[in-house]
């Protein structure tokens, strides 16, 4: 791993890989202070230049906000690019698989109002992230939330013409919209995501967890019951719509999915993230004036 480090940095471990490239822990030599290195391809399998790694650079490079992890650095390698960032020890997703401490109520209100925050921040810039999940929120020694891996972020226009990949999210953390196949959506992927993700801290297992885009979409409809027409008529023009139909549903009580969780006004909060029609979903300014966190 010496191609990963000039002078500056010194390489401890490899912590983690993921799709986009891998990271390293290391430490900067000129603070002393431990950085994570992550190493990405600038050219993807065709050839051509990564989309993704420029704009994870772009978006680190244009943000400067406390819920977003921070870059200190970029050097180039033998094959790539290598980003140094602030250390963050945890991920959520760490923390929700860990049985011997999991997270109490006053932690999940905390990491969902600095999820937002973050959001909040990034949706104000134009940027939506499209691929919050656990794993890519990472948490300091001192317990701040901070929104990562930016490899599918993605500059929003309100311009309606405007098409966008269908491939983002990760399967349970994806909205009905883009498993219908739409083209055409908005920041408002991100607070379905949200919902999801909040809904997991108050359950402690995930709330929609697919293993075929199917069978993901059957289980938003268990769940939420069959879209209505007349709420989001925009339904029939999704590419997808009219390839399979699923049998009617009227959904579960919300009360029913967090038997371990008494706070209704918690609960409230994800059914209204959890909206089929995107333009009814809460943005991430309307969510943190929630009552839930007054």
């Amino acid at each position: 791993m010496e191609e990963y480090a000039p002078g500056r940095y010194k390489i401890i471990e490899k912590i983690s890989e993921g799709v986009h490239g891998y990271v390293v822990k290391g430490i900067d030599l000129t603070t002393n202070s431990e950085v994570a290195i992550k190493k990405v391809a600038i050219r993807n399998k065709h050839g051509n230049i990564s989309l993704s790694a420029l704009r994870e650079i772009k978006v680190l490079q244009n943000c400067n906000n406390k819920y977003i992890v921070r870059i200190i650095d970029i050097y180039p390698d033998l094959v790539g690019l290598s980003l140094v960032l602030e250390f963050m020890p945890n991920t959520l997703y760490g923390r929700l698989k860990n049985e011997t401490n999991p997270l109490c109520r006053k932690e999940v209100k905390r990491f969902t109002h600095m999820m937002l925050k973050g959001l909040y921040y990034l949706h104000d810039l134009g940027i939506m992230h499209r691929d919050i999940k656990p794993a890519n929120l990472l948490i300091s020694t001192d317990g701040i939330l901070k929104l990562a891996d930016f490899g599918l972020a993605r500059l929003y226009f309100s311009d309606e013409d405007r098409s966008y990949s269908p491939q983002v999210s990760t399967r349970w953390y994806r909205p009905p919209e883009i498993l219908w196949g739409s083209q055409k959506y908005s920041i408002s992927v991100d607070m379905w995501s949200t919902g999801c993700v909040f809904a997991e801290m108050l359950r402690g297992v995930p709330l929609l967890a697919g293993t075929t885009d199917i069978e993901q979409l059957a289980l938003v409809i268990r769940t939420l019951g069959s879209p209505r027409l007349f709420e989001w008529p925009e339904l029939r023009q999704l590419p997808d719509y009219n390839k399979i139909r699923f049998p009617h549903s009227n959904g579960l009580k919300w009360v029913n999915l967090f038997p371990s969780c008494t706070d209704n006004i918690a609960i409230n909060l994800v059914s209204k993230l959890l909206v089929y029609n995107p333009k009814n979903r809460l943005t991430a300014g309307e969510a943190l004036d929630h009552e839930y966190f007054t």
